[in-house]
């Protein structure tokens, strides 16, 4: 059976007479962790639902004319055009028109928006909490309650034609498996897809994806190479983070070079893959707990690593719990003239983040969020953060980065010591050895999903064979 439709040349649009706002607002994946983790901790199930020909349902604000298709002109009025009342795919407008009709139905249902991410939608029916996320027209759907998720699904199906899939399985290329004690993240089918087409599908496997103490530069003594191939893969890597903070530092550290790679980072490259081969089944579990899981963030940083600038790499990863939920290993702006200001300036970036997601918490949960502890292992940067001290280490510091000072003085944050060797951040920010980048690896909470998802089935039916008895 054939099908068509009637899709607009978005391309021809003249900005303030075809469109004036394209905007329009996704969730962002740190918050579909979140929500994951919350649905998790508490043993809720989460669903997921699809619009049918989403675009079409966005009401026009401009007035916009397209010809008449091609072949299927009216007889006779060949020389006029069609006025639209709703949105066509490929217009520029069609994404934000959509947006602006979803959020007025989901307001006249009683859902509020968070402030802190517009995608998010919660609804307190008596006792019970219902949370929609939206990412264009996927709906992340999960609750206390499951017939108050059912009850939802009945109003949107009588707005819009409606895809119910059930329990969420697959969600923006992330695997998702759900049981009674947790939920799993994974993305194994997408490493596999990346592998196959880079043509490493049969490489041999390494134990780290970097090897330790080398240092990158421009290289450009070097002999370039193929600069598409180079970008495709760092693409495909950077998306596999969603799941891995484990190839943070690595896939970072490749993606400087993107404008004209040598020979080296194409060796950077393979080595990258080859660990990605032996590691493909990896990923995030977020186990169910009895206790309200606190946040907790690690803070840390190298020092003058980058032969070409001189900066330094900062990473931090936060834990709701003892799953992580949100990282980061990006170079600083500024060049670091010690190890104590490099790691002031990342516990300042640490801080901003915690503070998002300090009041995202509040708004979803409706309870207010303590403190958050953030958690570094260079006593110097500690005490900075703590006093007001201007010597002549740290007296140039732009004030920018006394955030994290303020932070502290209000009661928002709390900064305590951590080893060096219980710093989960330390994997973001340096290539490790073979044995070190293990156990990092096992500390900041990346896990075997296919052998965990084999004990928590194991263990199930463990259960149940015993209720038999």
């Amino acid at each position: 059976m054939y099908k068509a439709r009637l899709v607009a040349k978005g391309y021809v649009q003249q900005y303030g007479v075809d469109f004036e706002e394209v905007f329009a607002p996704v969730a962002r994946i740190e918050t579909i962790r979140l929500l994951i983790n919350l649905a998790a901790s508490h043993g809720w199930e989460i669903h997921h639902l699809d619009v049918k020909t989403a675009f079409l349902h966005g009401e026009l604000k401009e007035t916009v004319y397209v010809y008449q298709p091609e072949g299927f002109e009216r007889k006779g009025s060949e020389d006029k055009v069609y006025k639209l009342n709703k949105a066509l795919y490929g217009l520029r407008q069609a994404p934000r028109a959509w947006n602006n009709k979803l959020n007025h139905i989901l307001v006249e249902l009683q859902f509020l928006k968070c402030s802190k991410e517009p995608s998010v939608y919660r609804k307190e029916v008596s006792k019970d909490l219902l949370l929609i996320a939206i990412y264009v027209d996927d709906l992340f759907v999960t609750g206390t309650n499951l017939d108050i998720i059912n009850k939802f699904k009945e109003e949107m199906s009588s707005k819009f034609e409606m895809s119910n899939l059930g329990k969420l399985t697959y969600y923006l290329g992330i695997e998702v498996i759900q049981h009674k004690d947790g939920i799993a993240l994974n993305q194994n089918r997408y490493a596999l897809k990346i592998l196959e087409e880079a043509g490493m599908i049969d490489c041999n496997r390494v134990h780290t994806p970097m090897e330790m103490g080398l240092k990158f530069s421009k290289a450009e003594e070097e002999e370039e190479v193929d600069a598409t191939a180079y970008r495709k893969n760092v693409g495909c890597l950077r998306y596999l983070l969603h799941t891995r903070p484990d190839l943070s530092y690595c896939v970072g550290v490749l993606s400087r070079y993107m404008q004209s790679p040598r020979v080296s980072h194409a060796a950077a490259m393979k080595q990258c893959l080859r660990y990605l081969k032996g590691t493909t089944s990896l990923g995030l579990i977020f186990k169910r707990c009895e206790k309200i899981p606190k946040l907790v963030g690690y803070s840390d940083s190298s020092h003058n690593v980058d032969p070409d600038d001189g900066r330094s790499t900062a990473g931090h990863v936060f834990y709701l719990g003892e799953s992580p939920i949100t990282w980061c290993s990006s170079k600083q702006d500024v060049v670091a003239l010690s190890s104590c200001e490099a790691e002031f300036m990342a516990g300042t970036e640490a801080a901003k983040q915690a503070i998002w997601l300090q009041e995202l918490l509040s708004e979803i949960t409706g309870t207010v969020c303590g403190k958050v502890t953030i958690l570094i292992d260079n006593k110097s940067a500690i005490a900075l953060t703590k006093n007001p001290v201007f010597h002549g280490r740290s007296k140039h510091i732009h004030r920018r980065y006394h955030f994290i000072r303020e932070c502290v003085e209000t009661g928002q944050i709390e900064v305590e010591h951590v080893p060096g060797n219980e710093q989960k951040a330390d994997i973001l920010t340096k290539a490790l050895g073979r044995i070190k980048f293990k156990e990092m690896r096992d500390l900041v909470g990346v896990q075997d999903v296919v052998k965990e998802d084999f004990k928590l089935k194991g263990e199930n039916v463990g259960i149940s064979l015993k209720e038999k008895k």
